[in-house]
């Protein structure tokens, strides 16, 4: 973990630089990592920071960008080991959780901006909601749709939300409704609320 940490903060510097290894990453190496308890040592007539210098690894790890406007909405997998975006740009995208780099095209359906998106409880499906007043659901591991847009909003739909069992999906609007969806057929359920 330590060594993935410190080529992710430091690999790009040490890549167009080698001695960038001795003269900044390991300066500025948190004081508890394994690379500066074992290499500082190896280097005392190195730079040396009076202050300011981190303990342990801060809880980023990664910056993730594709997206070509503002992103609206993200969510883990039930797994953890996948996101999920919704953006502006009208699409949503899947994303490696470990690496933070893209799995797959980017999914394209949406005709304005994306403002919700989750996984459904099992992982397998991906609801999506819309300036374009839809909800969409997508297969999770090919990113393909399935079905037609669930449509009867009469505004942009701003959020949505699997049940737990993953049959039933609920959407909330502008329109100052919630509607209730068959996750399967994708029908509506009853009256708007």
């Amino acid at each position: 973990m330590d060594i993935q940490r410190f080529i992710q903060v430091f690999g790009g510097m040490i890549l167009h630089s080698t001695p960038h290894l001795y003269i900044s990453a390991l300066p500025f190496s948190p004081i508890n990592s394994n690379m500066a308890t074992k290499f500082t040592a190896r280097f005392p007539h190195n730079l040396r920071l009076a202050s300011g210098r981190h303990l342990n690894w801060t809880a980023l790890q990664t910056v993730i960008s594709g997206h070509t406007e503002l992103v609206q909405s993200v969510g883990f997998s039930p797994d953890g080991t996948r996101i999920v975006s919704g953006s502006e740009d009208k699409t949503v995208r899947l994303w490696d959780a470990a690496t933070g780099q893209p799995l797959g095209e980017p999914l394209r359906g949406h005709t304005k901006a994306v403002n919700s998106v989750l996984f459904s409880p099992d992982g397998t499906r991906i609801a999506s909601s819309s300036e374009d007043k839809t909800v969409r659901l997508w297969d999770a591991e090919t990113g393909r749709p399935l079905g037609e847009p669930l449509n009867g909003h009469t505004e942009a739909v701003f959020s949505v939300s699997f049940s737990l069992d993953g049959t039933r999906i609920v959407s909330g609007s502008r329109d100052k409704t919630v509607r209730l969806w068959d996750a399967a057929t994708g029908q509506s359920l009853g009256q708007p609320l």
